[in-house]
């Protein structure tokens, strides 16, 4: 065997290792899942999926998942309308002041998600904005345009402008040659920043747990809650079943999409 076969057989038994590490983790939490008892164990002690059905039965879980799903989902639509429109100006018009519209558009990403969730509960009590649907949705569209501007203005930036301005010289107006030409174009950017959007929105705590209003609660801080009166496999049914969905929401995206290429 060759020195650079060895090498190659080490590199990959190295990259094995390091994946190996860091999935770990979901390893345990997925059998921490299927254990018959009551408590957390790992390996499990036997084998059951009734911790599924106790979360899927729990009145509770469902109206965290139907809520956490409909703030997503709106948080999701309102980014993209600001996130294309401000990607389109930025690549296309060179607006003044465009470092600086995009380094503020980007600003959520630096900053802790407690420190955004703390200034907006502020700035919220301010204005008697706080404990509403509109202003939860409002502070994920903060943490989530970043996402959508960022894979938007990928896409954009492989597109040749001049094939817009062909349309507008065949007779189309500005907005008719943006949504028939640029805007299919620019869909795999688009879609990408919608799903980085969704998950972003739907796994967030920080932000959330300090917006939330009276009978309002997402299920990732429904989630943080129930581990303070104690862990069971509940918890870790849950997290497996939003493990596997982001996971399979994922891989489907890199197959049809290829998001890798927006990021």
């Amino acid at each position: 065997m060759t020195a650079a076969r060895v090498r190659a057989w080490l590199l990959r038994a190295w990259v094995a290792l390091v994946f190996g590490f860091l999935l770990l983790p979901v390893v345990v939490v997925v059998l921490a899942s299927l254990s018959r008892t009551s408590y957390l164990t790992v390996p499990p002690r036997g084998v059951t999926f009734r911790w599924y059905a106790v979360v899927l039965r729990d009145p509770e879980y469902v109206n965290a998942i139907g809520f956490s799903l409909a703030l997503a989902g709106v948080a999701t639509l309102c980014s993209l309308v600001a996130g294309v429109a401000a990607s389109y100006a930025l690549i296309r018009w060179r607006v003044s002041g465009g470092a600086l519209v995009s380094a503020l558009l980007n600003a959520p990403l630096i900053f802790p998600g407690v420190v955004v969730g703390v200034a907006l509960l502020q700035f919220y009590a301010l204005v008697r904005f706080n404990g509403t649907f509109a202003g939860l949705a409002l502070a994920h569209m903060v943490i989530t345009v970043p996402y959508v501007v960022r894979a938007v203005m990928a896409s954009l930036q492989g597109i040749d402008p001049e094939i817009e301005s062909a349309a507008r010289v065949l007779g189309a107006s500005g907005p008719v040659a943006f949504f028939a030409v640029t805007l299919p174009l620019a869909r795999p950017g688009i879609a990408a920043g919608a799903l980085f959007s969704f998950i972003v929105s739907f796994d967030n705590v920080p932000v959330s747990i300090f917006l939330l209003g009276a009978g309002q609660m997402t299920l990732p801080v429904k989630i943080f809650t129930a581990i303070e009166y104690g862990v069971d496999p509940s918890i870790a049914a849950i997290s497996t079943m939003l493990i596997v969905a982001t996971g399979l929401g994922l891989a489907a995206a890199e197959r049809w999409i290829g998001f890798h290429r927006f990021v």
